[in-house]
């Protein structure tokens, strides 16, 4: 098996410059925060993430307060952000399109 391979600063823009316009780049993960209409949406929703993660091998570091996540994402074994970052960031968001948003 081959090694995940940490992405360069303009891999990682150009991946971000695409479906994932609502992520943010700080020089050492990717993150974005999620809001929601309740605690129990947020918590389905990081219900619903874990077991995505899980899945993929790839957990994120998240907190939640109250109807609110945030998600940061990066492979610490490769020492930065990977692909694997960037699918894992993709399955969040495509789950998140099937929550309640808060102010909705």
């Amino acid at each position: 098996m081959s090694a995940i391979k940490a992405l360069s600063k303009q891999e990682i823009t150009e991946n971000l410059s695409g479906d994932l316009k609502n992520w943010i780049y700080d020089d050492t993960s990717i993150s974005r925060e999620f809001k929601f209409k309740s605690f129990i949406e947020a918590f389905s929703f990081m219900t619903a993430v874990a077991l995505e993660a899980e899945k993929m091998d790839h957990h994120p570091d998240w907190s939640n307060v109250y109807n609110q996540v945030r998600v940061h994402l990066n492979t610490h074994s490769a020492g930065g952000i990977t692909e694997l970052d960037f699918r894992l960031a993709g399955s969040i968001d495509r789950i998140y399109a099937n929550f309640p948003k808060a102010g909705a």
